[in-house]
């Protein structure tokens, strides 16, 4: 069992997670799905249990913890809500943290006790509409002019986007010098040019907020710069590399929601004058999706140590979070089968775990990134 990884806190963390997403969530995920509405009462619920500042210093409003703690509440969340895991893993694993990691001290004053309290709502905003994975490609244009940077352009898919208070772009101060051209700024809500229209009719994960966000001569202070000029892209990657464990875990979870609703089913479901649990076939599906979401729970365990532990982890969280998100879509897609025609129907949980699991091959590096990403480690290693 994977819970011999945990340590007796982060089983007091899961536990208690895992009440307050039975208690809260199941009730309400399908109700929010249903009306694709991003709810800030279970966001305010979510903030009360003092979860959303896991890694940040005390000092500045969190409450310290590591990557791991953060992989073990993103599942739990994710085993009843997808919607929820998703705002949450992107305010606390890409907007808090990249302000952690790379805002003065000044800057980790000014923003960060706000984001761990919940209070304020953090988005990250990378992708444009023309560039998917190739990051590099962004044409969000940051210019400077009088200690100031006046930006222009959009970012879509960004979580959070209509509801945000703290904005982490990417902008290019320099197109012909790619990846070394860019700045990470922080754009605050009310910033006169900002604006923020809704992405309607997801696939899966309805209940988050999902927006385009546009810049129209938005002026952004040259303090609410994060790290030095032309360093905002490898920023990026540095956060997403450790992100990833999050998306990992988000995977996990949805997997384990969808094998909690099928094994339940199995038992309940008679055909033949039998429950269907007695029929070898659906024991294969079970059994098929119990050893993968356990691999990919440790997978995802092992990432999250060694990045807390200060080791190369590149490898293993690409491992986990290809891994991981291949599993919760064959997993979900297990569920449905195993409920057959019941399954292709919203009063079972199993038809919206199967819409929420296919973005997780997609965002934050699809499969297909992460596989480049893990063939590179290999070869380099092989030297």
């Amino acid at each position: 069992m994977a819970d011999i990884m945990l340590n007796e806190e982060e089983l007091m963390l899961r536990n208690m997670v895992r009440q307050f997403a039975e208690k809260e969530l199941a009730p309400r995920a399908a109700e929010i799905d249903e009306q694709e509405v991003f709810s800030w009462d279970v966001w305010m619920a979510v903030s009360k249990l003092g979860i959303t500042g896991i890694t940040l210093d005390p000092k500045h409003g969190g409450s310290g913890g590591s990557v791991k703690s953060i992989a073990v509440v993103i599942e739990e969340l994710a085993r009843l809500d997808a919607s929820t895991s998703v705002t949450y893993l992107a305010h606390v694993s890409l907007s808090a943290q990249f302000i952690n990691t790379f805002g003065s001290e000044e800057q980790k004053a000014r923003w960060l006790p706000g984001m761990a309290s919940g209070a304020k709502l953090g988005a990250f905003c990378l992708t444009e509409p023309g560039n998917g994975s190739d990051a590099a490609a962004a044409s969000t244009i940051a210019t400077k002019r009088d200690g100031k940077y006046v930006v222009n352009g959009s970012k879509t898919f960004i979580t959070n986007g209509v509801n945000a208070d703290t904005y982490i772009v990417l902008a290019n101060t320099n197109k012909e010098l790619r990846h070394r051209g860019f700045v990470a700024l922080v754009v605050d809500k009310g910033a006169k040019g900002l604006s923020a229209q809704k992405i309607h009719g997801k696939m899966g994960v309805r209940g988050s907020d999902t927006a385009t966000v546009f810049f129209d001569d938005v002026e952004v202070p040259e303090a609410n710069r994060l790290g030095p000029e032309g360093r905002g892209f490898q920023e990026c990657m540095q956060i997403l590399d450790t992100s990833r464990i999050s998306i990992a875990a988000q995977s996990v979870g949805i997997a384990q929601g969808a094998f909690d609703a099928a094994i339940k089913y199995a038992k309940q479901r008679q055909a033949f004058g039998r429950p269907i649990a007695d029929f070898q076939a659906i024991q294969f599906y079970l059994a098929d999706m119990a050893m993968r979401i356990e691999a990919s729970r440790l997978l995802t365990y092992q990432a999250a140590m060694l990045k807390d532990t200060g080791q190369p982890f590149l490898k293993e969280a690409s491992f986990a979070k290809a891994f991981g998100s291949e599993t919760a879509v064959f997993c979900a897609d297990r569920a449905v089968q195993i409920h057959g025609g019941n399954g292709y129907i919203r009063p079972t949980n199993v038809e919206r775990y199967y819409r929420d699991a296919r973005v997780t091959m997609i965002y934050e590096g699809t499969s297909e990134v992460q596989r480049n990403i893990i063939a590179r480690q290999l070869l380099q290693e092989a030297v």
